[in-house]
């Protein structure tokens, strides 16, 4: 297969994003849809959060594994780890209450309501940005699996790079519910450019990372993007609790986080299938 059609396909499994992000334009849900659209994201980024450290920490695990030891690239992988995990993380809290600093500044500030220590009205701005921060760490990641479609292509294996594509594809297309839920868990409605740019950051990676994949291959990139993409989703995991937890409604938290999680494993599972 030509590597203009690997390219292609490539484009193909990071823009399935695509097919979740108009659930984002649903007008004014119910509370209790709310909630379950809210914790269904959780479990959608609770899955990709496994799934990221997991194949962050595989170089690290395997030079450990080897015989004789490479005790010193494991070493190398793990810092190189630990510093994406905490610029992502830390970088974003830090951004994150400056944000909320300048808001504080803002016309009308003293007369926002307290609610759970926090402004009503720089909540809702800080939950409106959420789906941009998901839609980052989400390319972040898509661009990881985009080096693994193309390395694969150029190695000859060209049924794990088909595998892989169908895969991700399938797996985008939950990713891009994960990004919008956010918005609709507020009763935010966005519009059509907006969703389309937040599809374009999320998915395009996954072309970008496909075309670098089939010229060149590194697992310290891998490494690097993968933890960066980690630090962020729990970012994002962290602020979507604080959410659930206003919702009051547990039992259904629960229920949707399951869902969400179970939605990611069962389409992981078919990029297992494949040999990945």
């Amino acid at each position: 297969m030509s590597s203009s059609k690997i390219a292609l396909l490539g484009a193909i499994a990071g823009f399935t994003i695509y097919l979740g992000l108009p659930l984002g334009r649903l007008r004014a849900p119910l509370p209790k849809l709310r909630a379950m659209l809210n914790a269904v994201a959780i479990g959608i980024l609770l899955f990709l959060l496994f799934d990221v450290l997991d194949h962050a920490w595989a170089p690290v695990d395997s030079a450990l594994g080897d015989k004789p030891h490479h005790v010193g690239s494991a070493v190398g992988y793990g810092l190189l780890m630990a510093a994406g995990l905490g610029v992502s993380l830390c970088g974003l809290t830090r951004f994150d209450r400056w944000v909320a600093k300048r808001a504080a500044r803002g016309p009308g500030a003293a007369a926002a309501t307290e609610l759970a220590g926090v402004p009503h009205r720089n909540l809702a701005a800080r939950m409106a940005s959420l789906p941009m921060l998901i839609a980052i760490g989400i390319g972040l990641h898509n661009f990881a699996e985009g080096l693994a479609i193309g390395s694969s292509a150029a190695g000859g294996e060209i049924s794990l790079a088909l595998m892989l594509i169908i895969g991700f594809g399938l797996h985008n297309a939950t990713e891009g519910f994960g990004i919008v839920a956010p918005m609709a868990a507020v009763g935010e409605r966005p519009s059509w450019g907006y969703l389309g740019v937040l599809g374009l950051i999320g998915g395009g990676p996954t072309f970008a990372g496909t075309l670098v994949g089939e010229q060149f291959t590194s697992d310290a990139v891998s490494v690097a993007f993968l933890s960066l993409a980690a630090g962020s989703i729990l970012y994002v995991v962290i602020e979507l609790l604080a959410v659930a937890r206003r919702c009051g409604l547990k039992e259904l938290t629960s229920y949707g986080i399951l869902l969400g999680l179970v939605a990611g494993f069962l389409t992981d599972a078919i990029v297992t299938l494949g040999g990945a």
